[in-house]
């Protein structure tokens, strides 16, 4: 429970050229972003409110080309809260090492179901997003 996914690179995600596509990293994030939230918050607590989240912006930087048969891992946390969406800095490594292949900046929001629009990242809500651990 470290909200670090590792993914083996396999056939099916690269190109014609042996190498992950760029569309195909924003998956690897989303996965990263599944571990995290399942590894430190109560989803199923999160449902039960009707909280859901939504990314509203994401801001990559590919660094690295990753090819067949590397393994990497991602690694996700806070890195600020703002008054209606929080940013959550995501970083692709080569596992094991400290070789960057990609960064991004995803900007999220929590909606509730019976709301029109993002609400105030304060009190329980907040509250509930304090276990996720802060960017390094």
């Amino acid at each position: 429970m470290n909200g670090v996914p590792v993914i083996r690179i396999r056939g099916y995600h690269t190109d014609l050229y042996g190498h992950v596509n760029n569309a195909r990293y924003l998956e690897f994030l989303e996965e990263g972003r599944w571990r995290l939230f399942e590894d430190f918050l109560d989803l199923d607590g999160w449902m039960k409110r009707g909280f859901s989240f939504f990314v509203v912006n994401i801001n990559i930087h590919y660094k690295r080309s990753i090819e067949l048969h590397e393994t990497i891992e991602i690694h996700s946390g806070i890195l600020r809260y703002g008054n209606k969406s929080a940013v959550l800095r995501q970083k692709i490594f080569l596992q094991g090492t400290d070789i960057l292949c990609a960064e991004a900046d995803v900007t999220f929001v929590v909606i509730g179901k019976e709301t029109s629009g993002a609400l105030p990242i304060t009190g329980e809500i907040r509250e509930r997003l304090s276990p996720l651990p802060m960017a390094s």
